[in-house]
């Protein structure tokens, strides 16, 4: 299943390359809220409260109130995460708050699955060079994304893999690193990073992989649907 990204910053939409690089900003944020109003799952990631350069949270709660969304960026505490799911989020994506000295952090993956619910819980674990990385990808942990999912597994309802050596890159993903994280968890898996194509997405889906889409999708490189 192809989930359409929206990713926030200053109230707009934007893609940067690699996390770093601004290639896409577009303020019509309720243009592409309509353009993805027939798919059942959108992701919204907020990068300003990411970066803790504030946040769209109100933005948010308004493409919440038309799309159903998983939403991410900067939740790193319980009351965060009950805000943002008080917002209308479906479920909250919680990354670098997951890992602490360098391993998962087990004892506040479980205090924010006993808080809010496994099932609305998705664990963000983002590899690049095959270990996993944290605190805006620039931090690189001692642990790969095999163990980190076998280590949060009973804590969350899904997996988010996001292959970073690929982001933003239009080059395509790589399938044998996600399909590594699809078989070491029985939770549902997104994947994210480089998918460009019609056929990764299918290919993805026949492994019951979701795919996560936002630069061939705003670039045009990925043709979608209008909303019926």
């Amino acid at each position: 299943m192809l989930i359409p990204s929206i990713d926030l910053q200053n109230g707009a939409v934007v893609q940067l390359v690699q996390g770093e690089r601004l290639a896409i900003s577009d303020a019509d944020v309720f243009g592409w809220v309509r353009r993805f109003a027939r798919f059942p799952k959108v992701q919204v990631i907020d990068l300003d409260a990411a970066m803790g350069l504030g946040d769209n949270l109100g933005l948010v709660g308004q493409i919440a109130a038309a799309l159903s969304c998983r939403v991410g960026g900067g939740i790193r505490t319980i009351p965060r995460a009950q805000e943002v799911l008080a917002a209308g989020a479906q479920q909250i994506i919680a990354g670098s708050a997951l890992f602490k000295e360098g391993r998962p952090d087990v004892a506040f993956a479980k205090t924010l699955a006993d808080a809010v619910g496994a099932d609305r819980v998705i664990a963000a674990v983002d590899s690049r060079d095959g270990r996993v990385v944290i605190h805006g990808w620039k931090t690189a942990l001692p642990l790969s994304a095999v163990d980190a999912v076998r280590a949060l597994e009973p804590y969350c309802g899904e997996f988010l893999y996001t292959h970073v050596d690929a982001e933003g890159l239009m080059g395509g993903t790589n399938r044998d690193a996600i399909l590594a994280v699809r078989a070491a968890t029985t939770r549902r898996v997104t994947a994210a990073g480089g998918i460009t194509t019609q056929q990764e997405i299918d290919d993805l889906d026949a492994h019951q992989v979701d795919a996560v889409v936002g630069m061939a999708i705003y670039t045009g490189a990925l043709k979608i649907e209008p909303p019926a």
